[in-house]
């Protein structure tokens, strides 16, 4: 999913599909990409489960899945707290040592 979503030719799809379904055409309009290109990255947000495809006549239609981005939210969630609390921990041992600091600096005797 990650991978998927590295890409800005894929995000820009799913930021256009997420106003509601949309052929492939219509899909390809913004691009200047050629329209096999464009079906690789359709075929890849599809793998990943981010889009769903249903042709009908010669018309595929794309929409959006939502929810399968639950997942790497709740990672990412899960991620940014670690990093929250580390830097916590960071921030409250350099009050510790600025204080350190600030009462060597008082004190003629330490110099």
């Amino acid at each position: 999913m990650f991978h998927a979503l590295a890409d800005p030719s894929r995000r820009a799809v799913l930021e256009r599909l997420a106003e509601g379904p949309a052929s492939v055409g219509e899909l390809a309009k913004p691009f200047t990409m050629a329209l096999p290109s464009l079906m690789q990255h359709l075929r890849l947000l599809e793998e990943c489960g981010l889009i769903q495809t249903e042709k009908v006549g010669r018309v595929r239609t794309c929409r959006l899945q939502p929810h399968a981005m639950d997942a790497a939210g709740e990672w990412i969630a899960r991620q940014r707290a670690v990093w929250e609390a580390r830097f916590d921990r960071l921030d409250a041992y350099l009050q510790i040592l600025k204080k350190q600091e600030e009462s060597t600096d008082d004190d003629p005797a330490a110099r």
